[in-house]
């Protein structure tokens, strides 16, 4: 039994990764409704449509999360690797979450406005970290 504990900016990003890699989901289990299993699993290029606004926003929202996954991911390893952490960074790193999270839900429900501010907030959320690793805040 191993017994580490993670930095609080490591502890969000292993929640974001998961959070990420679990966001494909619902919109397959509509696909898989809709079509039935064979239709939805049996479809070589990738093209299966759905008859719902709200999953075809679910896998944009998905989609928008591992492009911006790319850029928190090295953020966080690198603040670990410089042996870097405060209280600016763990509140970055769970602000990223909570801005993710948030854009996922309203880009599924179709809230325009709030999308925007979440996806700004995660911005924001990234443009501190790399601050912080250049030494400017």
């Amino acid at each position: 039994m191993q017994t580490h504990s993670l930095s609080p900016e490591l502890y969000w990003l292993t929640l974001t990764v998961l959070m990420t890699g679990l966001m494909w989901v619902p919109y397959i289990l509509n696909r898989l409704r809709e079509q039935g299993p064979l239709t939805a699993l049996w479809d070589p290029r990738g093209e299966t449509a759905t008859r719902v606004h709200w999953a075809d926003r679910m896998m944009r929202a998905h989609q928008n999360a591992v492009e911006n996954l790319v850029i928190f991911a090295p953020l966080v390893l690198a603040l670990q690797l410089a042996g870097i952490s405060s209280s600016i960074t763990v509140t970055a790193c769970m602000v990223y979450f909570f801005a993710r999270l948030t854009h996922y839900t309203v880009f599924t429900l179709g809230v325009p406005v709030i999308r925007i501010l979440a996806f700004a907030t995660g911005v924001v959320a990234q443009v501190v970290l790399a601050l912080t690793l250049l030494g400017l805040v």
